[in-house]
């Protein structure tokens, strides 16, 4: 492996000779993404549609930009993500498909079709065999094994369980199956706290395992819990909290081992862009989104999930946070993802991904 991984980046000034979806063009050319299509090849576009009432997932017009560069080099491109665990509007591919298209993924924008990774229900999937420390083999959904490459298109932001989402979580959370979904989740228990609790019910309409009671307050039934995480993020009084009695690196261990279980078949015909743009506290999974906690920084691509997610971080930890965030008075805070959500530690799975071969967190940034 080489000492360090190349990490291109632009950042977001324009003129009128050069927009941003030119530069965005110039980046996919000195990433090498021509390098990595083969003619008439099927080639999957990982992407995040966001859910219905989110706005922060990535513009369908900088998707088409990248569409097009794939069609040039003479791939045959497609949209793609798997369906959701938690109830949601991306829970099963009817849902999903009509989600996306409201947000604007239509055929006439981004110029290719959409294709639920995993089917109808999230029971089409390939069993990948790994060598990894929680699985000898992951379910990844069936169309994003089956393309001969994959470009993984990350709205870089934060996330309630594992700190941050890049690369990584798009990859190996994104295309895992809905049982993936689940065995990923499986180390993962809310508890409720019962003085908090107004016992309103949104968690267990939104609890896709229906582990969830009201009586007095809501009780969480970890017999039946999956651990998804969806119902602390949908209760609106904070009562619901991820007990982290288990290792907290073990969920994002587990999305390493699928991201391996995603690549595993396409090492060297895999690009990985993301935006650091609208950087915001929590996942696009949500139904609304939050207000950033930094300015809009740019677009970064590399050859190397692990780099590209370093380099994010790193780009996202030295800016000074906007004044209104979430993360309050920690305007100056240099672990900007540690202080929104305590007592996750995200650097596990870089580590952990470092560790498994699927790249280096050394990197040379490139401006372009």
């Amino acid at each position: 492996m080489s000492e360090f991984s190349e990490v291109y980046f632009t950042d977001l000034r324009t003129n009128s000779k050069e927009n941003l979806l030119k530069k965005l063009a110039k980046l996919c050319n000195r990433v090498g993404l021509k390098e990595i299509i083969k003619p008439s090849e099927l080639v999957a576009l990982k992407v995040h549609f966001g859910e219905k009432g989110n706005l922060a997932y990535i513009r369908p017009q900088f998707i088409r930009q990248i569409v097009d560069k794939v069609r040039e080099y003479g791939g045959k491109p497609f949209l793609t993500d798997a369906n959701t665990l938690y109830v949601g509007s991306r829970a099963n591919a009817v849902d999903h498909l009509e989600t996306a298209i409201q947000n604007g993924f239509d055929f006439a924008v981004v110029n290719a079709p959409l294709i639920i990774a995993d089917g109808l229900n999230g029971k089409d999937y390939v069993n990948v065999p790994i060598e990894g420390n929680h699985f000898k083999e992951v379910k990844i959904g069936s169309a994003a094994y089956h393309a001969g490459a994959i470009i993984s298109i990350t709205h870089f932001k934060g996330h309630e369980i594992t700190g941050f989402g890049g690369a990584l979580k798009n990859l190996g959370m994104g295309l895992g199956c809905r049982s993936g979904k689940q065995m990923m989740h499986s180390d993962v228990l809310p508890e409720v706290t019962a003085e908090k609790c107004l016992a309103c019910g949104l968690c267990a309409k939104w609890c896709p395992a229906a582990a969830i009671n009201i009586e007095e307050h809501a009780a969480i039934d970890h017999n039946v819990c999956w651990g998804c995480g969806e119902c602390t993020i949908t209760c609106p009084e904070g009562a619901i909290k991820i007990s982290w009695k288990t290792q907290p690196n073990i969920l994002q261990e587990k999305i390493v081992e699928y991201t391996m279980g995603v690549l595993k078949n396409k090492l060297n015909q895999a690009v990985h862009i993301s935006f650091i743009m609208n950087v915001t506290p929590e996942c696009d999974c949500c139904s609304y989104n939050d207000a950033p906690i930094v300015r809009d920084i740019g677009i970064a691509a590399s050859r190397d999930p692990i780099a590209l997610d370093q380099a994010c971080i790193d780009l996202v930890n030295s800016e000074v946070a906007l004044n209104g965030s979430r993360l309050g008075d920690n305007l100056h805070t240099n672990d900007k993802f540690a202080a929104l959500h305590k007592g996750v530690d995200w650097s596990v799975q870089l580590a952990y991904g470092e560790k498994m071969g699927l790249g280096c967190r050394k990197y040379r940034l490139v401006k372009i």
